[in-house]
């Protein structure tokens, strides 16, 4: 399927679906991973499980709690696939979400200066990791299964940046409180949503590009995804062409176009990205 012709479909599907069924009540009411051109795909668009029972379920295992010195929250992995990793709260509600990139790739990704800040280092990978509520809640506390039905899946993003959690990153929800921050904005892509791009130039290093990209529509930031300068094997990477970065950035990194195959993965939160970010 041709990309003008996947533009066509989501774009008649959003009419059609904001026509029978209006807006929805809260923008974060899912949680999905990877863009792909066929929505029908199994891989495209792939649901995650936004509480721990679910993720049992559904084949994810634990591999670290609470006490990680590093992490917050419950941990829990698929298949050994470190692309995605899911977090939960001390009672079970999703609170976050991580990837692990493996140490010793053979272009030395990630650069001297990105490591633990913002990927940490724990054990034989590098971890990029994102929370949906307030840090200091999800293992103390956590969240009720009232305030998990009122607030979906989180309350704000937050993106740690250091080997202390507690000191991640707050972004802004709303798109008209980014203008005084460093984040760069790009185009705008259907079922993606207007992308931001944290201090880019074109004649950066790439050894400074943060591997983190933000995504709003309407206004409202719901979605946001990695961006890995590595080929990593995982299914659930997207590997955008050079020849496609301008249609994400404004400016694109002149050191972008020699950095080889890239991994990104869009992750989002809302539950029908295919119609619902149309670039409106």
């Amino acid at each position: 399927m041709a990309v003008s012709t996947y533009i066509n479909l989501v774009v008649l599907a959003g009419v059609c679906n904001g026509f029978l069924f209006g807006p929805k009540s809260h923008p974060w009411d899912g949680l999905k991973v990877t863009w792909g051109i066929n929505p029908l795909s199994s891989t495209n668009f792939a649901n995650m499980p936004r509480t721990e029972a679910d993720a049992k379920h559904q084949g994810f295992t634990m591999i670290s709690g609470c006490g990680h010195p590093n992490f917050l929250g419950k941990r829990y992995m698929k298949n050994n696939d470190p692309a995605v990793i899911l977090i939960y709260d001390v009672n079970g509600y999703i609170a976050g979400i991580q990837a692990g990139v493996p140490t010793g790739l053979s272009n030395g990704y990630p650069a001297s200066n990105l490591q633990n800040h913002p990927m940490i280092k724990d054990g034989d990978k590098h971890y990029m990791t994102a929370y949906f509520v307030a840090p200091n809640s999800i293992c103390t506390h956590g969240r009720t299964a009232a305030q998990f039905s009122h607030q979906g899946t989180g309350t704000d993003l937050y993106i740690q940046n250091s080997t202390d959690p507690m000191a991640s990153i707050k972004i802004p929800h709303r798109e008209s409180d980014i203008g005084s921050t460093l984040w760069v904005k790009g185009h705008c892509f259907p079922a993606m949503g207007v992308h931001y791009w944290f201090d880019t130039t074109a004649d950066m290093s790439c050894d400074r590009f943060f591997p983190v990209f933000l995504l709003y529509n309407g206004g409202v930031l719901n979605a946001f995804g990695w961006a890995f300068q590595a080929d990593l094997s995982s299914t659930r990477y997207e590997h955008p062409s050079q020849s496609s970065f301008g249609a994400f950035m404004k400016v694109v990194p002149n050191c972008l176009r020699d950095a080889g195959k890239l991994s990104t993965l869009h992750i989002y939160l809302n539950g029908n990205p295919q119609t619902d970010l149309l670039c409106n």
